[in-house]
């Protein structure tokens, strides 16, 4: 697998290649689409232009996040991209439509072809649009192809959609239009140890406050740990039945698994909602409901 190149922004790419260009902020079946047609122009090396929405984007302006862009990195270098431009915000907003096919698409990326979602827009005051794209592409030797919207089941594809269904919960649609589970990869911390003496150990990882949210609650999960995919079982919430501190907390415990993870990233993927998160009598109770859990998800 060929390594994935992240262009600086005035370092012009010395290979011609096909880009595509997107914010992606869920690499989502929509987006692939648009990243597909990057892939498939012979002779042309697959780039992507996109943001680090966990860095250069203005507060403001920055929707939660579905996936971290370091998943985002990885799972375009998995895809078959080759080269990554994700430059500061500040860098680009000012520019003109013009301006950016030329500096972003022509000197930097050195594209021949781009491609873009119908909804694309770029430059100053996001003037620019597909159409736009074609026509100022055009002068500088640049084919263009514009994608239209993916719908499943009669319904567009969106992010902000997907967005919703994670909040509510309905993490295996999401599933469907993400076209992969659902994931964080987050290091592991150390906790209270209550799940070990509860016999069921479990790793702690905290999301970022810029993630979106799942519902609260207990998730049949897979964890990749060090190239194995083990089944797990995952709480997300404050853990009310011992007097949680308020902060959100991210709980798996790792069937058939006995070892250390503390400081590693771990990659923990949701597929399948359980039930809600909910205060239990005491710890014998709960310990009799993780039990329960557990056989849901080795199901």
């Amino acid at each position: 697998m060929i390594k994935l190149i992240d262009i600086t922004y005035g370092a012009p790419c010395s290979e011609k290649t096909a880009a595509a260009l997107g914010y992606f902020d869920g690499l989502h079946l929509g987006h692939m689409m648009v990243i597909g047609e990057a892939l498939t122009q012979r002779d042309l090396k697959p780039a992507v232009f996109t943001f680090n929405c966990d860095t250069t984007l203005p507060k403001f302006q920055s929707p939660e996040d579905i996936i971290s862009f370091e998943n985002k990195r990885e799972m375009l270098a998995k895809a078959g991209v080759e080269y990554l431009f994700a430059p500061d915000f500040a860098k680009v907003c000012t520019l003109t439509d013009e301006d950016f096919v030329r500096k972003i698409l022509h000197e930097t990326l050195n594209a021949g072809f781009a491609c873009c979602g119908r909804n694309f827009r770029f430059g100053l005051g996001g003037h620019g649009t597909p159409e736009r794209l074609e026509k100022i592409g055009a002068k500088y030797g640049i084919k263009v192809r514009i994608v239209e919207d993916v719908c499943l089941d009669g319904k567009m594809i969106s992010s902000t959609h997907i967005r919703e269904l994670i909040r509510s919960g309905e993490i295996e649609q999401a599933n469907r239009l993400l076209g992969y589970e659902w994931q964080f990869k987050l290091p592991v911390i150390h906790g209270r140890e209550l799940g070990r003496q509860l016999c069921f150990p479990t790793i702690n990882q905290i999301l970022p406050g810029t993630n979106v949210m799942p519902r609260f609650g207990v998730y049949k999960s897979y964890v990749l740990v060090h190239g194995r995919n083990c089944r797990g079982i995952t709480n997300i919430g404050i853990r009310p039945t011992i007097g949680g501190s308020g902060g959100v907390i991210c709980e798996t415990h790792i069937l058939n698994f006995d070892g250390d993870l503390y400081g590693e990233n771990i990659a923990v993927s949701l597929c399948k909602f359980i039930r809600p998160e909910r205060k239990f009598s005491g710890l014998e109770e709960l310990k009799a409901q993780i039990a329960e859990d557990i056989k849901s998800a080795a199901n």
